[in-house]
């Protein structure tokens, strides 16, 4: 094969490596995933509060374990006055697919709230093998 062909992947030229370390290690502080959740959960650490933002019809079909539903149109200052300013929400919805998440978390930013979100959602979930709630 000729070596100045470049394969689609090839075609953009990778980040140096500085760069690459410094967008990687952002991304810790805007997520989490569904394994360090799990393990945090079962560790017993309730250093953040996990927002299932689905519909509450969804969320009774199964959701997270100790998950709080709160869809994402009723994060408001007055539901939120239950939790510490500084307490870290952690948001999650259906999966890679919905953005119901990222409006969370968009949503809890402009409330000046702590927030990550839980990368793959509920299917995310279900694909590590965790339990569900219903």
């Amino acid at each position: 094969m000729s070596t100045s062909l470049r394969s689609a992947v090839a075609q953009v030229e990778a980040a140096p490596s500085q760069a690459a370390f410094e967008y990687f290690a952002e991304r810790f502080a805007f997520e989490t995933d569904c394994a360090d959740v799990a393990a945090s959960l079962a560790s017993g650490y309730d250093d953040f509060v996990l927002v299932d933002v689905r519909s509450p019809k969804l969320f009774a079909q199964g959701h997270v374990p100790g998950a709080l539903n709160i869809p994402h149109a009723d994060l408001t200052v007055e539901r939120l006055a239950e939790f510490p300013k500084e307490k870290l929400m952690v948001v999650y919805c259906a999966g890679p697919h919905c953005n119901g998440a990222q409006k969370a978390a968009r949503r809890l930013a402009e409330l000046e709230r702590p927030v990550k979100e839980m990368i793959g959602g509920m299917t995310g979930w279900r694909c590590e093998g965790f339990e569900v709630a219903t």
